[in-house]
């Protein structure tokens, strides 16, 4: 897969210096120490070089060096390496290739027999050796190994490679099996045993470990076929055994595959070190491919990337999508921000639409001068910015025609048109999005003269029994608009009917944006109030079961919206000169407490009798 290029690293043991022949441009040591299967120690220099050497093999010069958390190369080592300045070996492993049969005991001694020459030393006990050392400790096996062909037999059956890594003990078992098998009385291994033992490694399912452990169990079974002297119909097994072998051998590549290699990555960067020849393809539905490989989908002028099973494949995503994508959402930004007022719509919850797409997300402002956030990070900022130009311009421009009484006010406010107690009205008004509660400006309204109340009734201001409103606010596409600015807000009212206040109570704006205001523990649409205040009017006082029913409204929900509205104080809307009369207004009390008290009285001195002359 490396060599093909399907792959770009390539991860591997020391195992790589062993004559493989490669294009590798770099060989990068994650260690310099190694466990040599006694003790763990540092790397020769010639291990070094023979390793690094597999760098450049192929057709050029290549690199070495170490991963970020190994150890630094010692410069001496560095220059031993690129010089190929090594240490003479001294010495050969050797072992006697004149083994003498005649017994154990002369087996034995006959593989430690030293070689006599200068630079071959005797080598390290190997397997083979390790196990006919355990078996001449066996009674068993000491009874059977007694003539020249039973020691040979012998020195052959503990010669079987240990494929599967077993425990020393597992493998001399196996060892032994066969070995009796082979000096019983058949002389072979029977179908039944080595049938059964196939049959339980054919299978192919499973984990890669297990996979793996099965293929290990074949190549013993193959090794033990290809001895003729060994097996009844040698051939047939070993045909059986070589087609097992490959098939498990193909799964377990195509599950290393699966795991280990992205080939959708591959091929992307792949693509990403070709660019001029990058096949990219967006589907109707807005899919994109990149050298047949969906990357991500396109939606209007967001791109959402595919997420890869690692950190290489999500930067290779972004990496092709950039490329790809890039150039097409810049030419789509340039077609948004030329594009007419009918291309574009807002959602209750301050989504901004493109032509059906989702475009940006409302994050501030107020509806005459929004702020927007384009979604997605690609395309130019340029364009881009143009772009949140375009939508911010259409917002306002939108929210103007949806809310006009609401603009219309606030331009009267800041010009300067409106004054007065009206201009106070219709600053509390726009803070509150167009709905305010009576009792908060009933002084204000109980000031008004008539050439005020006309100036309010010409800028579509409406005076009921409980609520101050601007009509055009309540109407669908008017809360559609407020709602939009008011998404951040948790508050949200049911379609028709009560709304139960939540804790903390939303604000008049978010209220406003619904039709609605608080009466109590209830959010109450505005038109239900004022409709339910001239039904009670017209029930004396009270509403029937008819007027709860037109309401949708219970007694008790009823009751409790009264007693928080508090409709004693007053009955009848305001009409032109017909004012309200507010009886024990706290304002009135205020007043009379803060008046300044009059001054005492100041009492004439009583006038004294003028004396009377004598003989007066």
């Amino acid at each position: 897969l490396f060599q093909s290029g399907e792959v770009d690293f390539l991860v591997a043991t020391d195992a790589i210096g062993m004559g493989l022949n490669m294009d590798v441009d770099h060989v990068a040591f994650a260690g310099l120490r190694k466990f040599d299967g006694r003790r763990t120690r540092w790397l020769h220099a010639h291990e070094i070089g023979q390793i690094a050497g597999r760098a450049g093999r192929h057709l050029r010069d290549g690199t070495f060096g170490v991963t970020g958390e190994a150890e630094d190369l010692d410069p001496d080592l560095v220059e031993q390496v690129v010089e190929h300045r090594f240490d003479p070996l001294e010495a050969a492993q050797w072992r006697n290739a004149r083994l003498d049969f005649d017994t154990l005991p002369d087996l034995l001694r006959s593989l430690t027999v030293l070689s006599g020459v200068p630079g071959l030393t005797l080598t390290a006990q190997a397997l083979d050796e390790t196990l006919l050392r355990r078996a001449a400790a066996d009674p068993d096996i000491q009874k059977i190994a007694r003539s020249r062909g039973a020691v040979m037999r012998l020195w052959e059956t503990c010669q079987l490679p240990d494929f599967q890594k077993t425990t020393p003990d597992e493998h001399a078992r196996l060892a032994r099996d066969i070995f009796q098998a082979l000096t019983g009385k058949r002389g072979r291994l029977t179908h039944d045993w080595f049938g059964a033992r196939f049959k339980d490694l054919d299978r192919d399912d499973g984990q890669i470990d297990q996979l793996s452990a099965r293929l290990s169990g074949v190549r013993t079974l193959a090794y033990i076929a290809a001895r003729p002297d060994w097996l009844d119909r040698p051939q047939e097994w070993r045909e059986a055994a070589r087609a097992l072998e490959d098939r498990l051998s193909d799964v377990l590549h195509e599950r290393l595959t699966a795991r280990f290699v992205d080939r959708k990555t591959t091929a992307l960067m792949r693509a990403l070190n070709d660019r001029a020849d990058m096949g990219t393809e967006i589907a109707d539905d807005g899919e994109v491919l990149v050298e047949g490989q969906s990357v991500g989908r396109l939606d209007g002028v967001r791109f959402a990337p595919a997420t890869g099973g690692s950190v290489l494949a999500d930067r290779a995503l972004r990496a092709a999508a950039r490329h790809a994508v890039g150039p097409e959402i810049a030419r789509r930004l340039g077609r948004l921000a030329g594009d007419e007022d009918a291309a574009f719509s807002v959602a209750p919850d301050g989504a901004v639409m493109w032509r059906g797409a989702l475009a940006a997300q409302i994050t501030g402002g107020d509806p005459f001068s929004p702020r927007i956030r384009l979604l997605g990070d690609l395309g130019p900022e340029p364009a881009r910015e143009r772009a949140r130009r375009r939508i911010e311009a259409w917002l306002a421009a939108e929210a103007g025609r949806a809310l006009r009484d609401l603009r219309r006010l606030k331009q009267a406010v800041e010009s300067g048109t409106l004054k007065g107690l009206p201009r106070g009205i219709a600053f509390r008004l726009l803070e509150a999005g167009g709905v305010i509660d009576r009792r908060e400006v009933e002084r204000d309204l109980h000031a008004l003269s008539q050439v005020e109340r006309r100036t309010l009734k010409a800028f579509a201001v409406r005076v009921g029994t409980h609520s101050v409103w601007l009509p055009g606010v309540l109407k669908p596409r008017a809360r559609m608009m407020a709602q939009a600015f008011r998404a951040a807000e948790p508050f949200r009212a049911t379609s028709v009917g009560l709304t139960p206040l939540p804790d903390p109570a939303p604000s008049m704006g978010a209220l406003s944006a619904f039709g609605m205001r608080a009466a109590g523990r209830w959010a109450v649409p505005v038109e239900d109030l004022e409709r339910a205040a001239d039904l009670r009017r017209e029930g004396k006082g009270t509403l029937s079961d008819a007027a709860l029913t037109s309401l949708g409204w219970t007694a008790s929900e009823a009751k409790a919206i009264w007693a928080a509205l508090k409709t004693v104080r007053a009955q009848m809307p305001d009409r032109e000169g017909r004012p309200a009369v507010v009886r024990d207004s706290p304002f009135a009390r205020l007043a009379e407490l803060t008046a300044a008290p009059a001054p005492p009285r100041r009492r004439r001195p009583k006038r004294k009798p003028a004396a009377r002359a004598p003989g007066g």
